[in-house]
């Protein structure tokens, strides 16, 4: 592991302890990948906050959210403890003002992070040098910029950005090539130093023929579907699509796997610091915190609470299976440890729910459903069962709406039709008419989707002029 500090005090400390969790993490049974540790001013940290990842291109959403976290920070209504990247080495960036011992915390949670990225099944076909990805990103874009123009190019990103969360969440599962995707070329663009790393993300080939009858099933990758099919995009537009889906991508098994990572970290830094020598006063800061971070909510589920009472209540019964454990999952008694590290490398966040919630839990942790009737909420169901099976579909597709290409070539006309997968969930109809309208930027014909609305089927369709809605 590598410490990159300025001068200050305690840093001696604190790059000490770091060692010494890497050594206790690895007796405990953690495996992380070697883990590079920076301090940086609070300012570094809203500006990776907001971008998610350093040297990430630039867009004015991202401003917006820098903005934002600055506001909540300087208000003190939120504060960013770390930024960990999922690459190997792993890069992870802790707060300068916080003290020490908050560091040491922050550090072990971290360790137990990276063990989560290495190992579980989600994580297992991401970019470990998407550090290096985003950053040839960056220079391609600001290229495009310099050819074609700011506003050119930051009005597709606008069109590209409202979309970016319709990719295939299914990345631990490799796809067979079609043969629009079997020969990728690199688009037209300078030679540079980096052009052995644009194969890091590189764009598709450009498709010629039709996209009628490509898709004998419905596709849920829109932005891949739109690079390969969009017939009046230019090359630079098809990459920045290309560039867009790859850098989501790389982050769609954290949004799939939100509760189990950050529960996973809340378990193990709690274990990992409880090893260290700590004064009397630094104990209590450090239970403080501790209680801080694991603090539940009273409107929606706090990640690490739930998801580390889940870890150890697996740990528990697996550790004294009952008969029924033993005889429905062939548990044996001491199989907690074993139990937990098996849970975090083959579960998402749908899964460990579905299958770990249990009735007590559910009782224990005071999980109910709400709803908002008139001007009051109020609690309308406390059944486990239904309890467990909202959250699980609140995590479907990682909380977005599914949509799909249901027909490229709609009434013969070369239109879109696109089907949202309802399950019980309307859209929000003025965001869904934005979206409908910066897809139309980028197909540039008429582009349909098909909905429910007040319990009815419909179609929502944007012309380039208005939004049409017609039962379906």
């Amino acid at each position: 592991m590598t410490l990159f500090v300025e001068s200050r005090e305690d840093v001696g400390r604190l790059e000490r302890a770091i060692e010494e969790l890497w050594d206790l993490a690895h007796k405990a049974g953690l495996d992380p990948f070697p883990t590079h540790f920076e301090l940086v001013p609070a300012t570094i940290m809203y500006e990776f906050g907001a971008y998610g990842l350093p040297g990430r291109f630039s867009h004015w959403t991202h401003g917006r959210t820098y903005q934002q976290i600055k506001t909540m920070y300087d208000y003190g209504l939120s504060k960013i403890y770390e930024l960990v990247i999922n690459t190997n080495p792993a890069y992870a960036f802790l707060l300068e003002n916080n003290t020490i011992l908050q560091n040491i915390v922050v550090a072990a949670h971290v360790l137990a992070h990276v063990d989560f990225f290495k190992h579980n099944a989600y994580f297992s076909r991401t970019d470990r040098q998407m550090l290096e990805t985003a950053s040839v990103h960056a220079q391609r874009m600001r290229q495009y910029e310099f050819e074609h123009g700011t506003e050119t190019v930051e009005r597709f990103l606008d069109a590209v950005l409202s979309i970016q969360e319709h990719v295939d969440p299914r990345l631990h599962i490799p796809a067979e090539p079609t043969e629009a995707r079997k020969s990728p070329r690199r688009p037209s663009v300078p030679e540079t130093p980096y052009d052995d790393l644009f194969a890091l993300g590189s764009a598709r080939p450009r498709q010629e023929e039709s996209a009628a009858g490509h898709r004998k099933e419905p596709e849920c990758d829109l932005l891949l579907f739109l690079a390969e099919h969009a017939q009046h995009l230019e090359d630079w537009q098809r990459d920045v699509l290309h560039m867009v889906r790859t850098e989501q991508r790389y982050f769609v098994p954290q949004m799939q796997t939100k509760v189990m990572n950050e529960g996973w970290a809340a378990y193990w830094h709690a274990r990992l610091v409880r090893e260290l020598e700590l004064s009397s006063e630094e104990f209590v800061e450090f239970s403080r915190m501790h209680a801080g971070v694991l603090e539940p909510s009273r409107r929606q589920i706090n990640p690490y609470y739930v998801g580390m009472r889940i870890f150890e209540d697996i740990e528990r019964r697996w550790d004294a299976p009952d008969e029924r454990l033993r005889e429905r999952a062939g548990a044996r008694d001491g199989q907690g440890k074993e139990k937990i590290f098996e849970v975090r490398a083959l579960e998402s966040d749908v899964s460990f729910l579905r299958n770990y919630l249990t009735e007590e839990l559910v009782e224990d942790l005071d999980l109910y459903i709400y709803k908002l009737q008139g001007d009051r909420w109020v609690i309308v169901d406390k059944n486990w069962e239904h309890v467990r099976d909202q959250l699980v579909a609140s995590l479907t597709n990682f909380g977005r709406p599914l949509i799909v290409v249901q027909d490229a070539d709609f009434g013969r006309r070369g239109e879109l039709y696109l089907k949202h997968c309802y399950e019980g969930q309307e859209l929000d109809t003025l965001y869904a008419d934005k979206a409908l309208e910066k897809v139309y930027e980028i197909w540039q014909r008429p582009v349909h989707l098909e909905t429910v609305a007040d319990g009815k089927s419909v179609v929502r369709t944007y012309t380039g002029s208005q939004i049409e809605v017609k039962p379906r």
